[in-house]
């Protein structure tokens, strides 16, 4: 006997897509190689007590020179698709300028041994790696890196565009801006609101010149965004928890997808900040250019209460206890956050199509027992996290696909590798990958059975 959650059509349509994804920086390495310019990341990694262990994505995974083992992994979990990201350094090492032809023959060769097993290729061009170059002269705070960006996307687009179907412009904004700027955790370290308002604007040009580039192109295919939106909910059912809850979404959520929906920036988030976005005349209207969907990357869900406004928290929330199990990243693991978050944007904001472009969870190493890694906790999490996928669609959500987050135990930004996300290990040392129980598990929801 079956139930709605074991079966192939019962949970999920047939043409559901599953996918897994990685990111550039997080598991190529080859820093030195094939002409590759330097990127933020990796003089970030450079200064001291930036990353944990003063690690860094040198070598990372080696999937720069090891990729086809890395093909014959997703071919073994039988996925439709793979979500990875071009490093910008790799096509353009100046930031700008003619293509680096190199850079572009690695990402093709893979585009072409993909598509040989039946894998759909899903290209981000941004996954954080900006190069140095344009760093140095301010990064994203700089209205021309957006320029920059859509050239760049122009350069790939010509090479790959007639074998890649589906693109991502942008991955989670939120953090090359405000992680990046204001709380300085990620590259380039800065601790300055003003510049992470800068930032995030032109971002969002980038992301708006990039899909009007697209359009332009004469290519077909579909093209949007990723964000990690945030929809807390209120820890009681107080009004005013209520409404600090709503509040609490905007800075993951609104300020991104009202702009790139037409609706301009967020009135009240800024005057909370007493601040105003750079825009300029005619800014708007490339932000929203249409996109085909938009991709949700979901890890946990925090609970708020109403707080006086703060300078850290102007909006006036707190997040509050929860009694839920965390991650080794220190997360709520909230599975039907993914519903909600998922339920939040179908109904506020209209979207085409919805994917969670991530999803997983870091846990310590898995025991080995008889040579297999059973890390149990993973598999927990994404079977519920699945469910709530379902669920979702149930409700009515336009949800098209799901990308596990990750292949492989990668880089993982300031953490350096000490947090493993992987349905794969990799050896530190030889790079030799090992499938863990959570890789034959997703597989077997692939195939249609989830026991």
């Amino acid at each position: 006997m079956t139930n709605d959650r074991t079966a192939r059509g019962t949970g999920f349509p047939d043409d559901f897509l599953w996918g897994c994804a990685t990111s550039s920086y997080q598991i190529e390495g080859g820093a030195n190689a094939g002409g590759r310019g330097e990127s933020i990341w990796d003089a970030f990694c450079r200064e001291p007590g930036r990353v944990a262990l003063g690690q860094s994505g040198d070598v990372a995974c080696d999937s720069y020179r090891r990729w086809p083992e890395d093909v014959r992994l997703l071919a073994g979990l039988g996925v439709g698709a793979y979500r990875f990201s071009v490093a910008w350094p790799r096509v353009q090492p100046g930031g700008s300028g003619a293509a680096n032809r190199a850079g572009l023959d690695y990402y093709s060769a893979l585009v072409d041994a993909l598509l040989a097993e039946g894998i759909e290729p899903w290209v981000t061009l941004y996954h954080w790696d900006l190069p140095l170059a344009l760093g140095e002269r301010g990064g994203w705070t700089d209205r021309d890196t957006a320029y920059r960006f859509a050239d760049y996307a122009s350069l790939v687009y010509e090479r790959l565009g007639d074998r890649v179907s589906h693109w991502t412009t942008l991955n989670e904004p939120w953090c090359s801006a405000f992680l990046g700027f204001e709380q300085g955790e990620h590259a380039p370290g800065l601790r300055d609101r003003r510049a992470a308002l800068d930032a995030a604007h032109h971002l969002l040009l980038g992301h708006g010149l990039a899909v009007a580039a697209f359009r332009g192109s004469g290519l077909r295919g579909e093209i949007g965004l990723v964000i990690n939106p945030a929809t807390p909910r209120p820890a009681t059912r107080r009004e005013a928890d209520v409404r600090a809850a709503l509040r609490a979404s905007v800075e993951r959520t609104g300020l991104w997808l009202d702009p790139v929906f037409g609706r301009g920036y967020p009135e009240e988030y800024l005057a909370a900040r007493g601040a105003a976005m750079p825009a300029r005349p005619g800014d708007l209207e490339l932000i929203a250019s249409p996109i085909d969907f938009v991709g949700v990357n979901y890890y946990n869900e925090d609970a708020v209460v109403a707080a006086p406004p703060s300078a850290e928290r102007p909006d006036g929330y707190a997040t509050a206890p929860t009694a839920n199990a965390r991650t080794e990243m220190g997360w709520d693991v909230a599975p039907q956050g993914l519903r909600r978050v998922l339920g939040f944007i179908a109904e506020r904001w209209p979207v085409r199509a919805l994917y969670v472009t991530e999803n997983g969870a870091a846990y310590p190493d898995a025991e080995i027992r008889d040579g297999r890694a059973r890390d149990v906790d993973r598999i927990e999490y994404y079977r519920g996290h699945i469910s709530a996928c379902a669920d979702a669609i149930g409700d009515g959500a336009p949800l098209r696909g799901y990308f596990a987050w990750s292949l492989l135990d990668n880089f993982e930004w300031s953490h350096g590798y000490g947090k493993r996300f992987g349905l794969v290990s990799v050896d530190p040392m030889t790079m030799e990958r090992r499938p863990k129980d959570s890789y034959y598990f997703y597989r077997d929801v692939i195939a249609g059975y989830m026991e």
